[in-house]
């Protein structure tokens, strides 16, 4: 079972801050986060992709359970999933960015492939 990070964040905090991230990313395909929060966003953002992959209605009812947009969802099986039918993995890369000013936190983008 792979490692959970818990972000110094209460559960119920910890999961819709992770929702509302993979929502931006599938909507803007690309956002500006910490690299912790950005390795956690990438896990549940390439589960995504590959419901989308998949393209049934059970599919689109469990992204439909995690996305909070519905228009992310008709987005990410119509535009972003056939993107990737050829691709087995690795949707989302995450690039380094240095040092936040105010806290010295690690910056990273993380953008679909």
């Amino acid at each position: 079972m792979a490692k959970l990070r818990k972000l110094g964040r209460p559960t119920a905090h910890r999961k819709a801050m992770l929702r509302n991230l993979v929502t931006s990313l599938l909507r803007e395909g690309q956002i500006t986060t910490t690299v912790t929060r950005a390795k956690e966003t990438k896990r549940m953002a390439e589960k995504m992709i590959t419901l989308g992959k998949r393209g049934d209605l059970h599919a689109r009812r469990q992204a439909l359970a995690y996305i909070y947009d519905e228009d992310v969802v008709t987005k990410l099986f119509t535009e972003i999933a056939p993107n990737y039918s050829e691709r087995n993995g690795g949707y989302t890369r995450i690039l380094k960015l240095g040092n936040r000013l105010g806290d010295g936190a690690e910056k990273a983008i993380i953008q679909l492939v």
